[in-house]
């Protein structure tokens, strides 16, 4: 396993990194005064761009929902990856080799994983130069019988294996890949005497790719009669693909699930297709594995699954595989915060049959459709019962009795309690009876939850202790009078200009007064800070100074524009702002000197000729200010 990646090294990526370019893979950037681009949040919706970057502090902060940070917080937000994730891929953007301080073994390991990525990606321009080919007649029918022309299959990297034995491998073999490393990667199997043939062969291919839009394995499509492996072969586990963790099409929908709080399902490459041809560009599927607990923990950080106001709408087949599907579905359901529901294609359509059948509207219809995965799991199992004789009825209440005492929502569990006493046909009483017994033997009243379910805030049927909770200070909390304004605009000036403010400048003005009681927090962490003045870091040295409820306070000031049109102007801003501040606690200063000077003793001569030489030197630091 890798080690922690060697502080030096972060410093140094971030440094060789242009924040601006990363982000400006996401957002639309355009300059918002002199070194301030702004765009329009990735993070909230809006319709007039709040969300600010600036290159030369590298910072963005949005002023409409308060989100701010690094390029790593940034990477780490917009593609839910961990930190060292986000670090190992500036590092191979800039092209860094990072050290690990457990040293050489995690450095192979990274390394590996690199080769193994890169033979993924070699290994999909191959495949999709292929579709192309004359051999390839057999996959092109099969995608456009179902609805693909060319610029879906484009879009969704849409490959063919040639049906022949080692294509792929001598065609990555040239390309300098071992043949270990084509092992390694699942895409070639050796045979079991130690001859290495292509895994796939006469399919169509799908990338499979991770949430950062690396391509770590495949799914292929048999095509041909005499293939008598499986329907649907794909990537085995390897070092870069692990099945239960993966779900197909998520790099593509990561950001609309992000922002709209809703994830659709579905069962097939061909499904995620139809779904998002459709305009549901939430939809997900696994590969050639069941829905479990992996993958719910992957759509829980996408989804941002802490509010309880998500939605989880899962696809599934009417027939007996999908009831069974639904039931794992719904086994696992109390993991999310989410509201979880079912949505079923008319006559059992599928999205990508009932897409070719009826169009993409239709497709949209079936996911709105959607109904409650607990009501539709209560439906599939009254239907297993014959309800025309009491011991059906019996046998239908004892299953369904925990599944309404199960619902987290307490004010919807009386509706499915008197739905369940219609349905079945029995006294409203009973089943009120068998579902209070259901949630007192899952521990406690029908609204505990299940151990596992996450804890949080806003859920209806929880009621934490309220913690103390200190709000974060803005700049729109700070007020616009003058002298606020001046101290700001001073800050700013030390925080995104140090180079046009000189450190004997910015030692008065951190060693000044302030009338703002939240900026004089700001002021204080700079002068804690100042020994690495204008240095590289300079603003998250202050940022880790100031107490948590300010942090966002110190970005903003960081990133908001300052009123210049170019450089030449943005200096003589920052030169004129701080030495009018300078002055005003110049002023200060002497008017203390002078009240000093009065309540003196008069025939305390040396007393009286100290504070005139101070009088003197303050004067002369006021005339030097004004000279500049």
């Amino acid at each position: 396993m890798a080690g922690r990646i060697r502080q030096s090294d972060v410093e140094e990526v971030k440094a060789r990194t242009n924040i601006a370019d990363i982000v400006g893979d996401y957002v639309a950037l355009k300059s918002a005064g002199v070194g301030s681009l702004k765009g329009l949040c990735p993070f909230h919706d809006e319709r007039s761009p709040s969300f600010h970057v600036r290159p030369q502090v590298g910072f963005y902060h949005c002023f409409g929902c308060g989100e701010s940070g690094d390029v790593y917080s940034f990477l780490q937000k917009m593609d839910h990856v961990t930190f060292a994730e986000a670090v190992e891929r500036l590092a191979a953007r800039v092209g860094y080799t990072l050290r690990y301080e457990d040293g050489g073994p995690a450095r192979e390991e990274a390394g590996n994983r690199a080769r193994l990525l890169a033979a993924n990606a070699a290994a999909e321009e191959f495949f999709r130069e292929r579709l192309g080919a004359a051999d390839a007649d057999a996959g092109r029918r099969f995608l456009g019988e179902r609805g693909f022309d060319p610029v879906a299959a484009e879009r969704f990297g849409i490959g063919f294996a040639p049906n022949t034995w080692d294509s792929l491998g001598a065609h990555l073999r040239g390309r300098g890949f071992t043949p270990e490393e084509l092992a390694a990667s699942g895409l070639v199997s050796v045979g079991e005497r130690g001859s290495a043939y292509d895994r796939f062969r006469g399919r169509v291919i799908w990338p499979i790719r991770d949430v950062t839009g690396q391509t770590v394995g495949f799914g292929a499509r048999r095509l041909f009669d005499d293939d008598k492996g499986p329907k649907y072969l794909n990537t085995p586990e390897t070092a870069v693909y692990h099945k239960a963790q993966v779900l197909y099409g998520l790099d593509l929908a990561k950001r609309e699930i992000s922002r709209s709080h809703r994830v659709v399902v579905v069962e097939g490459y061909t499904d995620v297709m139809a779904c998002h041809l459709a305009g549901i560009g939430t939809a997900v599927a696994t590969c050639g594995t069941s829905f479990g607990v992996d993958h719910i923990k992957v759509l829980r950080r996408v989804l941002g699954d802490d509010s309880g106001l998500g939605e989880v709408v899962f696809t599934f087949d009417p027939d007996a595989a999908g009831q069974k599907a639904a039931l794992r579905a719904f086994g696992e359901e109390q993991r999310f915060t989410a509201q979880t529901y079912v949505a079923v294609g008319p006559e059992g359509l599928d999205p990508c049959d009932l897409r070719l059948a009826q169009g993409d509207a239709a497709v949209r219809r079936m996911v709105d459709a959607k109904r409650p995965l607990f009501e539709f799991v209560i439906r599939q199992a009254l239907g297993k019962y014959d309800l025309e004789t009491v011991e059906g009825r019996a046998a239908a209440l004892r299953e369904c009795a925990p599944i309404v005492a199960g619902i987290r929502d307490p004010a919807l569990r009386p509706g499915y309690t008197h739905e369940l006493a219609r349905m079945l046909g029995t006294e409203l009483s009973e089943v009120q009876q068998a579902v209070r017994r259901a949630g007192q033997s899952r521990g406690g009243s029908p609204a505990a939850d299940r151990s596992s379910a996450p804890q949080h805030r806003g859920r209806a049927d929880v009621e934490p202790e309220s913690p103390v909770h200190v709000p974060d200070v803005s700049l729109a909390s700070l007020g616009s009078d003058p002298s606020t304004r001046l101290e700001q605009g001073a800050l700013m000036a030390l925080l995104q200009y140090p180079q046009h403010v000189p450190p004997e400048r910015a030692r008065i003005v951190v060693q000044a007064a302030f009338a703002n009681p939240s900026l004089a927090v700001v002021r204080d962490a700079i002068a804690t800070s100042f020994e690495a003045y204008g240095a590289t870091g300079w603003v998250e040295r202050v940022a880790v100074e100031v107490p948590a409820s300010f942090a966002g306070l110190v970005r903003q000031l960081s990133v908001a524009p300052v009123p210049a049109r170019d450089e030449a102007g943005a200096a003589v801003y920052a030169a004129s702002v701080t030495a009018n501040l300078a002055d005003r606690e110049l002023l200060r200063r002497k008017a203390d000197a002078l009240g000093r000077l009065q309540r003196t003793d008069p025939t305390d001569s040396a007393a009286r000729a100290a504070l005139q030489r101070e009088l003197v030197a303050i004067d002369s630091e006021r005339t030097a200010l004004r000279s500049e």
